[in-house]
């Protein structure tokens, strides 16, 4: 069964139940009806902020006792946890907001959870980088999510070179302090002229999605310095121009070699870094 619990405040021999809940990122009206069952019938909520979710609680009329859980804390609280679990109680795991784990804490106690053999449940709703990237204007698949750039060194230069060169369109959450160094910084690598897209306080009063270049956006929030949450959506770097002429002359070779249609597409994407559909119809007429 994998709705909300049927069970949760008593013990039994058979194991509870991990809910991994998502929680609104702004607008109460996101939690769904099966988010609010959860929180009712599991034996305790794991909050990262008990203080921040007792607001989310109250509003729905949700009396279940919370425990602090959070990066500080869950090295030592995961056993007892797990030993909840065993027992036969279900527990719910929220994050400030949005989908925990996902640049927030819980990752320790899901894999602990799989390990036992425990079952772990999402109950899916907001999450502000998917949110952003719908909104984006941009391609929303394939996507890469970095979640927050480090704040420095050899590791920070490592990431936005591979943000840079990645093909895919990329998501990353910044603070509203650090977006312009974040934007100036990609742009020296990827181009002053990439797309890209700034979300703000997403489901909020405030809501902004301002879309431009890295360039632009950058010398808008250097006038116009951002408030609130921040995902930063930034356009996949474009494909490789390439020789068409040379294209087809080594896809005569491969064909006379003897490879196949495949193996001469998948040998043109190497060489050239050709897109695979082209790739695949230059073998094909390459007979």
């Amino acid at each position: 069964m994998t709705g909300a619990p049927a069970r949760g405040r008593g013990g039994g021999t058979t194991p509870g139940r991990l809910f991994v809940v998502s929680t609104p990122i702004g607008n109460m009206g996101d939690f769904s009806f099966r988010g609010v069952e959860t929180l009712r019938a599991v034996a305790v909520v794991l909050a990262e902020d008990t203080r921040h979710t007792r607001h989310l609680l109250d509003h729905h009329a949700i009396a279940t006792p919370m425990q602090a859980y959070h990066e500080h804390n869950e090295a030592r609280l995961t056993p007892a946890v797990i030993e909840r679990l065993r027992a036969g109680e279900d527990v719910a795991l929220v994050s400030d907001a949005g989908t925990p784990l996902v640049s927030d804490p819980g990752a320790r106690l899901v894999r602990a959870a799989v390990e036992a053999g425990l079952a772990v449940v999402p109950v899916p709703g907001a999450s502000a980088l998917l949110a952003a990237l719908v909104a984006s204007g941009l391609a929303a698949e394939p996507f890469t999510f970095f979640g927050f750039l480090p704040r420095g060194g050899a590791d920070r230069s490592r990431r936005l070179v591979d943000l840079a060169a990645s093909p895919w369109t990329t998501v990353l959450y910044e603070a509203p302090g650090r977006v312009v160094d974040t934007l100036s910084a990609v742009a020296e690598r990827a181009g002053q002229d990439r797309p890209a897209a700034v979300a703000r306080e997403l489901t909020k009063l405030h809501e902004e999605v301002r879309r431009g270049t890295l360039a632009e956006l950058a010398a808008y929030y250097t006038e116009t310095p951002p408030r609130g949450e921040v995902v930063i959506v930034i356009a996949g770097a474009p494909a490789p121009l390439v020789d068409d002429a040379a294209l087809r002359e080594r896809a005569r070779e491969l064909r006379a070699a003897g490879h196949s249609v495949r193996d001469t597409a998948a040998g043109l994407v190497r060489e050239f870094g050709a897109p695979r559909n082209h790739a695949y119809r230059v073998a094909q007429e390459a007979e």
